[in-house]
């Protein structure tokens, strides 16, 4: 490949070997670094330009210096396909498991993997994993199960993927933490959850406390379509579920148009928090439980542990004064 065409397509980045390649000498390598219009990156790896690197030449200089078959993956693949906003400080690279990298390279983390083949996206530029492996890869690398929850809901969220596909990826990989969790989220999700907080009351709160199943994500249109996270349309009784995202500023004040028209037509609406579900989860549920009977509810909600406030004793007397 002609030289020129090569660094273009690599964002202005090339490898010492790809140089030679390509038909450059020894003699014209040494002259475009020490009179200083390429510099080096890493060990063996040149940027042909000068100024800040951008992103993704950084990610290209770091694929370059693990080597052959090496691709963007975990934060720095999400990143690269949208599902997060921030790359973070450090380049993340994974190159076959057969091999070895040798020596520190700054700014930069190589993973390993013998899979590497078969997770890498056939056609994208910089080289990075399939977006389901990267998902997976950043699950299997998380320390707490609330980060990943995140990236699963992320990546179906900005409908980079699909539970479906996420699921079929997962069965491919012999061993990865929180297997059991994923495979339970993957299911949540198809269902219309579409983040930890909407999960943690489907499961804590709703599930745990037998109350009744609520319809997820409900569209609902009028003079403006308008989404419900939770809806008991049966008995009227709508439960909002406050991330910080889309519910400041201008998002908070259409939070309360939206509560005071359902008002208005006749619904009850529950708005609770991150503290609320992860912090509290047995008294949301309680106060459901008092609401939705109070709007013909007649089932019985449960205890989930010793000392979980539903008290179903106090269900049946506030069921049995409904009814009175």
């Amino acid at each position: 490949m002609d030289i020129e065409d090569l660094i273009a397509g690599q964002d202005g980045v090339v490898s010492r070997a790809q140089a030679l390649a390509s038909g450059l000498t020894e003699d014209a390598l040494t002259w475009l670094l020490r009179s200083g219009r390429w510099r080096r990156v890493h060990a063996g790896v040149y940027a042909t330009f000068t100024g800040p690197l951008p992103f993704a030449a950084q990610v290209w200089a770091a694929i370059l210096r693990a080597g052959r078959g090496a691709v963007a993956s975990h934060r720095t693949a999400a990143y690269l396909d949208g599902l997060c906003d921030d790359p973070g400080p450090t380049v993340h690279v994974t190159a076959p498991a057969e091999r070895h990298v040798r020596g520190k390279v700054d700014g930069v983390r190589v993973h390993y993997a013998h899979r590497l083949a078969l997770t890498r996206h056939p056609a994208k530029t910089p080289p990075r994993t399939r977006v389901e492996d990267t998902v997976l890869d950043l699950v299997d690398t998380a320390s707490h199960p609330r980060e990943a929850e995140g990236w699963v809901t992320a990546a179906c969220q900005r409908r980079a993927t699909t539970p479906e596909r996420l699921a079929d990826a997962l069965a491919r990989r012999k061993k990865i933490r929180w297997r059991a969790m994923v495979e339970a989220m993957l299911t949540d999700v198809a269902e219309g959850a579409q983040s930890p907080l909407e999960l943690r009351h489907l499961r804590r709160v709703e599930r745990a406390h037998g109350l009744p199943t609520g319809c997820r994500q409900r569209r609902v249109a009028g003079r403006r379509v308008i989404w419900i996270d939770v809806d008991y349309e049966q008995y009227r009784v709508r439960v909002e579920l406050d991330g910080r995202v889309g519910h400041t500023g201008e998002g908070r004040f259409r939070d309360h148009q939206r509560d005071n028209r359902a008002t208005v037509d006749g619904h009850a609406t529950l708005r609770y928090g991150h503290a609320d579900v992860f912090t509290d989860p047995c008294g949301v549920a309680a106060e459901q439980a008092r609401v939705l009977t109070a709007r013909g509810w007649t089932g019985t909600p449960r205890s989930c542990r010793p000392g979980c406030p539903v008290d179903t004793r106090d269900h049946r007397r506030l069921l049995a004064s409904e009814h009175q």
